[in-house]
């Protein structure tokens, strides 16, 4: 190969000498899908967005000593989505996170709008029984329908509530029906701003998750005034430090066994958006690290 500067759109710009599924435990599954959104499409370019992005993220990270990519990061092509309904691109992930998992890996997605979060949890179910989802939203999404379909974006709680166990964070959007759901049947739903200090918040999530946990983070639970670039914003949100204290607490107590960042839609906003998102998503990764160690 000549000798001379490439760009690999890798997630981390990973060169190929250093990018090896087999030695990887992280593997990155994107995911350009946005086919049920209904307010402004566009997360179908997130997951390059962030990929593209995380060519400026340094290894190391001060909060946690660690450098994730020294466990190794491997980055799949993007799945071509089968439009023919999103239950079929649900399969598609199902299929390929099951993959991942037998492999021994931790998936990591990055899309598209949340639906593919579903496919994700059902192959991590399906391997750990035990399994609970921590769900970061400013929308409730437990819509057993919404625009004639079950299987769209205002539904993937309620999905993965017929699944496993579920606890929401950051929610501030919800309707009466949805409501009255989680109220009848028990779902903690911590809403947002909490009428309680963030460090008894997050003790009680930790409380409400099992042994194994997948995380899911759709962007927009974070304040639209640092994470603009969503399909739904929803003002008063979570702050950079309220999701990262969260998924810290976490990853030292339980075992996160897969995570997605999804709904980042880098047109509706700064490109440093796009960057907030690589760097969440590596932020996760090395939690998990130091959370193992």
């Amino acid at each position: 190969m000549p000798s001379a500067a490439f760009q690999w759109h890798t997630f981390l710009d990973t060169p190929p000498e250093e990018h090896v599924y087999e030695s990887s435990r992280f593997v990155v599954i994107p995911v350009p899908y946005d086919g049920t959104t209904s307010f402004r499409s566009g997360a179908r370019y997130g997951p390059a967005a962030i990929i593209d992005a995380s060519r400026q993220l340094e290894d190391f990270d001060i909060e946690t000593g660690v450098d994730a990519s020294a466990c190794g990061i491997y980055t799949l092509p993007e799945i071509s989505p089968d439009l023919s309904g999103p239950d079929r691109v649900i399969e598609q992930v199902r299929d390929i996170v099951a993959q991942v998992l037998a492999d021994r890996k931790t998936p990591a997605l990055l899309g598209g709008e949340h639906t593919v979060t579903v496919g994700a949890v059902q192959a991590c179910a399906a391997r750990y029984p035990d399994l609970s989802v921590l769900y970061l939203d400013a929308h409730a999404d437990l819509r057993d329908s919404y625009m004639g379909t079950r299987w769209g974006h205002a539904s993937v709680a309620r999905r993965i509530f017929e699944t496993c166990p579920i606890a929401q964070v950051g929610v501030r959007s919800i309707s009466r029906a949805e409501y009255d759901f989680a109220l009848e049947r028990g779902l903690p739903i911590h809403h947002w701003p909490p009428a309680r200090p963030v460090e008894d918040l997050i003790a009680d999530v930790c409380a409400q998750l099992s042994p194994r946990v997948y995380v899911s983070v759709d962007l927009d639970a974070l304040d639209p005034s640092i994470m603009p670039a969503v399909g739904t914003p929803e003002p008063g949100g979570m702050s950079w430090w309220d999701v990262t204290s969260l998924l810290a607490a976490v990853a030292r107590q339980t075992q996160i066994v897969g995570f997605d960042i999804v709904e980042l839609s880098p047109e509706e906003g700064p490109v440093a958006c796009s960057f907030t998102a690589a760097r969440l998503a590596y932020k996760l990764a090395g939690y998990i690290v130091a959370g193992a160690r």
